[in-house]
């Protein structure tokens, strides 16, 4: 396998949206296939890869996850090794993920660990969305490489590297894209009375629409309905016929989460009534919450507290959604952020991760994994 700086850096000019990560899944499957394979066990799902490293005396498996999609960003790093695909990069880190992966996977196959283990390389994380429909999968057609523990971890620009930060139970938000179309009849200014204008009846949903957290959820359950983005009309003279209201929607609990859609398709069917037009609700990507499993996390942070070289930090839940939830819904696991030292913040167009993490994480987690399987 090449080094592991070449590969990061091979990877960051490589970045691609979610489920189109085909040059992405071809140079992993290169460098997979660079290692030993007498205890290597390799399958592809559309555009991810899951690799098995059998055991040497197995009682359970234990899943690492990472995410290779990138974003539809346009760099602006001026590093030698920009991205090489105009208005796409790997502006959350996930270039970094792959490549601990890998390095994970390396130490494991040259020195295996008593219990099996499955890393999964998950397209989509971004969006639409690969974690559900590949675990599905995964139980489907390959049940046996399921895992019984699951693991990942996030970059995290603001802290050093060294820094691991986590904490027990919920961690992200529940999180939710929200697209809504409103249809109405498009006229002449002159004549308003014969036009249907969506400027207005989208002004008004949108008011009604920041009304729901404060008014219908208890303030004791924390909650965010931002609409990012408002678009209407064509000129200045013609009554809009059509309007566009997109936002976002995060939650500390699921049950909130479903409230405030259960409010949104209230105030869009009463839209509809008032202004004699047609709503239409898109939820794009839908995000279940990363609720880390206590045990498990507790035991991870005794683990960092006594390394070394690491400074452990029990951290305070954020509104971020990470897909990797709908992992942890089911199988006991846990999701860490690993300090990157960058002073630009995740899905900015010149955040460049640290590459010293790679001298410090790789050696972390394995000697965690070591511990975890008394080899």
């Amino acid at each position: 396998m090449k080094a592991l700086l070449d590969i990061r850096r091979d990877l960051h000019r490589i970045p691609e949206l979610g489920f189109e990560e085909v040059k992405t899944q071809a140079y992993l499957l290169e460098q997979i296939g660079s290692l030993r394979q007498d205890r290597l066990t390799t399958i592809t799902w559309k555009t991810g890869i899951v690799v098995k490293v059998e055991g040497l005396q197995p009682t359970q498996t234990i899943g690492w996850r990472a995410d290779i999609d990138g974003l539809p960003i346009k760099e602006a790093t001026e590093v030698k090794f920009s991205s090489e695909h105009p208005g796409k990069m790997h502006a959350c880190g996930h270039d970094m993920h792959m490549t601990v992966a890998l390095g994970l996977l390396e130490k494991i196959v040259d020195t295996p660990i008593n219990d099996h283990m499955v890393f999964l390389f998950q397209p989509a994380e971004e969006s639409p969305g690969g974690a559900l429909p590949m675990l599905n999968w995964l139980r489907e057609e390959h049940p046996e490489l399921v895992p019984n523990k699951i693991f990942a971890y996030h970059v995290a620009p603001e802290y050093p590297v060294g820094t691991i930060a986590t904490r027990p139970g919920l961690l992200f938000a529940n999180t939710s894209e929200l697209y809504i179309d409103l249809i109405g009849k498009e006229g002449h200014a002159a004549y308003p009375h014969q036009a249907r204008d969506m400027s207005i009846a989208a002004a008004t949903l949108l008011l009604q629409l920041q009304s729901i957290v404060s008014r219908t959820i208890n303030p004791m359950k924390p909650a965010v309905l931002t609409i990012g983005k408002f678009t209407s009309g064509t000129v200045q003279n013609i009554i809009s016929g059509h309007a566009r209201l997109e936002g976002t929607i995060r939650t500390m609990d699921a049950t909130t989460m479903a409230l405030i859609k259960e409010k949104i398709e209230a105030f869009c069917h009463a839209t509809e009534i008032a202004f004699e037009c047609e709503v239409k609700i898109d939820y794009g990507s839908s995000y279940y919450q990363v609720y880390n499993n206590h045990d498990i996390t507790n035991d991870f942070l005794a683990f960092a507290e006594q390394h070394q070289a690491t400074n452990a930090i029990h951290c305070d839940a954020a509104m971020t959604g990470e897909d990797f939830g709908y992992f942890l819904k089911d199988i006991p696991g846990m999701l860490f952020w690993a300090g990157v030292d960058s002073p630009f913040g995740l899905h900015h167009a010149k955040m460049n991760p640290s590459e010293e993490l790679l001298d410090y994480l790789i050696p972390f987690v394995d000697q965690y994994f070591r511990t975890l399987t008394s080899n």
